[in-house]
């Protein structure tokens, strides 16, 4: 994701972090789906679809359509 994201209102946190409804960078706009499966301190990446990405401290955001 890009350093220049924006974000929108915040729905939660988790670990102490804002978790907000949708982040915006220079790819597009994405909205919060989920909370990444952590496995021994590690987000495998084989749990994210072609149109999602990972923000620490482990979000899923998917594209919005």
């Amino acid at each position: 994701m890009a350093q220049s994201a924006t974000q929108s209102s915040q729905v939660g946190k988790y670990l102490g972090q804002p978790i907000y409804k949708t982040i915006q960078s220079n790819n597009g706009i994405y909205e919060f789906d989920r909370i990444a499966r952590n496995i021994d301190g590690e987000f495998p990446l084989d749990q994210l679809n072609k149109d999602e990405v990972l923000i620490r401290p482990g979000l899923i955001y998917r594209v919005k359509r």
